[in-house]
């Protein structure tokens, strides 16, 4: 089976190489289209089966329709795309609108996944476009959301009553998956106790506003009005540099520099708790990673991670906007440790590539079926 993915997102991070590498091994015969305005922007070197193109500015992202033509144009000079048997898209608007348009004038079937940026920027800001995301998703085949806290969230604020029964029978929950490197070393002893004197928190990831670790900050203050005593230490690539400096200046903050996973799985090792409050988050694979290493996680309530467990079983969801609720969410963490910690190693392996790629491989193969039976 041959499958078109058009992923605009593919450089920025190595989660969707491992998903391709991992159909490949499935038997199915992967291209990739993503369409960027700087290519330079890549944390990952692309496969050969991988077409990368500067095929807009950055300026035409102010017009839509303009960069999708140029998007469109682009994808048929390089890619024939009537050679493939299906293709996913992997955001709603930006490559869910091109497939759309691919699917009509090839009679190529395509599957779409929601993100965060279809959920909390095209969905909730640019009102003019929903419409079109509604059409992309009825004309689908499949529809992929990371978590149920996305789903509901779409199907509860934007879908037409009318057609919420029809989309939600094509709709699939599939999460990202991590890197075996965190399977395969996963710790031979997990800590089953914390100490109020001195609670380890980390958190990995970029360093910039929408990740919110000034309220992790006042978080600790609270906390330690309550007598319990916290450290936080801050892992990640600065991407602004305001927001670096207000968090370096606190006292119980220390800051280090992106690491190497072989250097950060030591620092969740070294820690007690994973605190993530961002305001949106598509799904948040450090949440996983930290898990597989033995670290209960304090995540956002209602973005992509929410949901994924039920409340306590891995750690405790919190309200990003209340320093009070992170507060709360770490207190819990620590009141049911032992149980929590006992719990996480395991858990994580949930999120492997090769059983949740199964998912996906189901999913092509029954569409493949229908198609063939028309």
């Amino acid at each position: 089976m041959k499958v078109l993915h058009i992923n605009c997102n593919y450089l920025g991070t190595t989660l969707h190489q491992l998903m391709i590498e991992e159909l490949s091994r499935n038997g199915y015969d992967n291209k990739v289209y993503s369409p960027v305005y700087r290519g330079g922007l890549a944390v990952i070197k692309p496969n050969e089966n991988v077409v990368v193109s500067e095929c807009f500015k950055k300026r035409d992202r102010l017009v839509f329709d303009y960069k999708q033509c140029k998007i469109k144009r682009d994808l048929q000079k390089k890619i024939d795309v009537s050679a493939f048997d299906l293709i996913h898209a992997y955001t709603v608007f930006t490559d869910g609108n091109c497939a759309r348009k691919m699917s009509k004038k090839y009679n190529v079937p395509y599957v779409v996944t929601v993100r965060n940026t279809d959920v909390n920027s095209f969905f909730a800001k640019m009102v003019h476009l929903r419409g079109r995301g509604i059409k992309i998703m009825k004309d689908a085949k499949a529809i992929f959301f990371l978590s149920e806290a996305y789903r509901k969230q779409v199907f509860d604020k934007y879908v037409p009553q009318k057609l919420k029964a029809e989309l939600l029978a094509k709709s699939y929950i599939i999460p990202n998956g991590i890197d075996d490197f965190w399977f395969e070393n996963a710790p031979d002893e997990i800590k089953a106790s914390i100490s109020n004197e001195e609670i380890k928190l980390i958190y990995a990831g970029r360093i910039d506003k929408n990740k919110n670790i000034p309220t992790i900050q006042k978080a600790m203050d609270i906390l330690a009005k309550q007598g319990y005593k916290a450290k936080l230490t801050v892992v990640g690539k600065v991407q602004d540099e305001g927001e670096f400096e207000r968090i370096s200046a606190d006292k119980n903050t220390v800051c280090l520099p992106p690491m190497k996973k072989e250097e950060l799985i030591n620092a969740y090792r070294a820690s007690d708790i994973f605190v993530m409050p961002s305001f949106t988050e598509s799904f948040g694979l450090v949440y996983v990673e930290a898990m597989s290493q033995g670290l209960p996680v304090v995540y956002s309530k209602g973005q992509g991670f929410d949901g994924q467990f039920e409340e306590g079983v891995v750690g405790y969801h919190a309200d990003s906007h209340s320093t009070e609720s992170v507060a709360e969410a770490i207190k819990q963490v620590v009141a049911g440790y032992s149980h929590i910690t006992s719990a996480v190693v395991e858990k994580s392996k949930k999120f492997n590539w090769s059983e949740i790629v199964k998912s996906y491989c189901n999913i092509y193969n029954e569409i493949e079926k229908t198609e063939q039976g028309r």
